[in-house]
């Protein structure tokens, strides 16, 4: 009997220690849970289209082919790629093709053979879909170049006289921002609209008789000795050292002008979420891009931040 008892004290003896390590060998599920690493903020709030661009892109180097003007886009570009190169996941290139003139860059980003360009303003980008059933968008607002008036064979306004030659650009919204200015500076007078789609028809008093002459864009600077006084665009105007800040008779400046004449980086509809599209306008709105351009331009160039 002893024996039994002494048997059965045993066995309960051991299922109570078996228990006790059953016990320590299962963690509690409320303590698993507590312990186990959370998911970041950051990658509970990507987006499906960011989520999406990691996965196409992820070990991949992604080209980004860009239509621009030689000055200062391109080297706007050309020092973002140097800043692309810095980032942690330095993947991302540009292919700049330079265009001088403003219709084929948009013709070569509609067609698709580039990705997106950047040489354009709103005004003028909207004006060429209209005119020619394109599908071009704005992705952000990046630089504004004020025009300037600068002098031809005559140095200053003083020696204004009846009669006498100005040049402005031919194209578009370009031409009624030409005379706009022309008109701030009391030359002219146009009619009362507050759109920017004008030509000189539209000019409503012309108190000197001033002659003007509707040039390419691209020409005027060059036309500079054939005529009195020339309208630039900044592009243009960089690219023959002329410095709107200080070489201009007047120039550009009011708000109204900065946020309509923005420089823009344009896509194809539909192509605004490429991969790389929002890296290149993350390193062009930076402050060490803004510092490369004031130190670069002198004020003929500015960046702009948040437009």
């Amino acid at each position: 009997m002893m024996k039994s008892k002494q048997l059965l004290t045993n066995v309960l003896a051991l299922s109570l220690g078996l228990g006790l390590v059953a016990c320590k060998s299962i963690p509690n599920e409320q303590t698993k849970n507590t312990t186990e690493p959370k998911s970041t903020s950051s990658e509970t709030q990507k987006s499906p289209t960011e989520t999406a661009e990691e996965s196409k892109t992820e070990g991949k180097t992604v080209t980004l082919r860009i239509a621009a003007s030689a000055t200062p886009h391109a080297e706007i570009l050309e020092y973002a790629q140097a800043l692309l190169d810095l980032r942690s996941d330095a993947k991302y290139k540009l292919d700049i093709k330079v265009f001088d003139d403003y219709v084929l860059p948009n013709q070569v980003t509609e067609e698709g053979s580039v990705d997106v360009n950047y040489f354009q303003h709103q005004p003028y980008m909207d004006d060429f879909n209209q005119k020619n059933g394109t599908h071009l968008v704005s992705v952000k607002k990046i630089h504004y170049e004020p025009f300037g008036l600068f002098a031809g064979r005559k140095k200053s306004l003083d020696e204004l006289k009846e009669g006498d030659s100005i040049a402005i650009p031919n194209d578009g919204t370009n031409e009624g921002r030409a005379l706009r200015l022309l008109e701030s500076a009391g030359l002219i007078k146009l009619k009362a609209t507050d759109d920017f789609n004008l030509t000189k028809l539209d000019i409503v008093e012309n108190p000197k008789n001033l002659k003007i002459e509707e040039l390419e864009a691209a020409q005027i600077s060059r036309a500079l000795s054939d005529v009195d006084y020339g309208v630039i665009n900044g592009n243009y105007a960089l690219q023959a050292k002329l410095n709107v800040a200080k070489d201009a008779l007047i120039k550009e400046g009011s708000e109204k002008s900065i946020n309509t004449f923005a420089n823009i980086i344009a896509v194809k509809k539909g192509n605004e979420d490429l991969p790389g599209v929002k890296q290149l306008v993350e390193v062009l709105g930076s402050a060490e891009m803004q510092k490369f351009v004031a130190d670069k331009y002198k004020g003929s160039v500015v960046m702009l931040e948040n437009k």
